[in-house]
């Protein structure tokens, strides 16, 4: 069987088409349904690297992966308490999320971001929230909030 690469072009062309049409449908309700995108790929090419629950240390792994795999060219971040900043350069599905602000819409998933959000609540049972995405000069600027330990039933 042949293996064919598929082009990225037509990837993110198919993205864009699929978020414009949720978000048509959704609007901002869009943003709480995205959450999980990428789980699979999380699953199986982070989880099995993640040996730390200190965010200082979970955030590098999910960098170096992307890095490695292609995805990014770049990930940095900071923390300041519960805000988690992180720029992601020259990732793979940019020209989906410019697609989406030049047709008026905030950008409202992205894989990165979901990735460090499932480590983080899987690691350390801590809920994260993607709050914003700001998409300037090939990067994109990601603010995530990392929420106080659930409560339980005792």
């Amino acid at each position: 069987m042949k293996t064919t690469t598929l082009p990225t072009e037509y990837a993110n062309s198919l993205i864009f088409e699929l978020e414009k049409a949720f978000w048509d449908e959704r609007g901002k309700g869009a943003r709480f349904r995205m959450t999980k995108v990428g789980l699979a790929y999380y699953e199986d090419k982070i989880r099995p690297r993640l040996t730390s629950a200190e965010i200082e240390e979970i955030v590098p792994v999910v960098a170096d992966v992307l890095q490695t795999e292609g995805i990014a060219a770049d990930v940095s971040h900071s923390r300041e308490e519960r805000l988690l900043k992180i720029s992601v350069k020259g990732c793979l599905h940019l020209p989906v999320e410019e697609r989406m602000v030049a047709k008026g819409v905030e950008p409202f998933t992205c894989v990165p971001a979901n990735l460090i959000a499932l480590a983080i609540e899987e690691k350390l049972d801590l809920p994260v929230e993607l709050a914003e995405i700001k998409v300037d000069q090939g990067r994109c600027q990601l603010l995530l909030v990392v929420f106080e330990k659930r409560p339980t039933l005792a």
